[in-house]
């Protein structure tokens, strides 16, 4: 649910008020059918759920009979920015946690996210010094020499993780991305997408029809 949480509550947050054709909308123009477990029922079930416990706000539209529009709580607000630095944080989570916080990161200022993805990269290479100092003794404890292949690929996988953030973490630092508060209505100002993505009305549906 936390990723599926977060994408929404980002997405709502984005356009400021929205339904849920086009919450769905957006996240299938982001290709997030291709990095995370997110099926358009468990969008419009989120989009109730949160609304169930004040993180949106459900307003029926009089005019659209049926239709539900929703925007973001100070509440929602909170669990959105605690979602995302944790997503962003910790490197345990599931990929789609990570993917979803990538898709979201221009939302924090330039000083949070270089804050947090300094915290994954310090755990990041913590976890590699340890996978490390574990590698050595598997041939000396009688195992079949092939098990050693298991740290190889961890050691492997740990290696480019620490690779992969510390390289982000520079181009962030580096004034890479445009980022919240930075230069007007951006990515990451709130309800400031339609203005983003609609120069004209009806001319598109979302942050990933501009190449944004």
């Amino acid at each position: 649910m936390s990723a599926t949480r977060l994408l929404v509550l980002g997405v709502v947050r984005g356009f400021g008020r929205t339904h849920g054709y086009r919450v769905r909308a957006e996240l299938l123009s982001w290709g997030i059918d291709d990095w995370a477990n997110v099926k358009p029922g468990s969008i419009y079930h989120a989009l109730r759920q949160l609304a169930k416990i004040g993180l949106l706000e459900a307003s029926e539209i009089a005019h659209w009979p049926g239709r539900v529009d929703y925007s973001v709580t100070p509440e929602g607000d909170e669990e959105f920015f605690r979602l995302l630095v944790d997503a962003l944080e910790r490197p345990e989570h599931r990929a789609d946690m990570l993917s979803a916080g990538l898709a979201l990161m221009p939302a924090l200022s330039r000083e949070r996210a270089v804050a947090a993805l300094s915290t994954r990269l310090a755990v990041l290479e913590a976890q590699r010094a340890v996978l490390r100092a574990e590698s050595a003794p598997v041939h000396a404890d009688g195992l079949p020499a092939h098990l050693g292949e298991l740290w190889t690929m961890r050691t492997r996988y740990a290696d480019l993780g620490v690779e992969w953030t510390r390289d982000l973490l520079e181009r962030v630092r580096s004034g890479e991305y445009e980022m919240a508060g930075e230069h007007g209505p951006s990515f990451g100002t709130p309800g400031s997408w339609r203005a983003l993505v609609e120069p004209a009305a009806g001319s598109a549906v979302g942050p990933g029809t501009t190449g944004r």
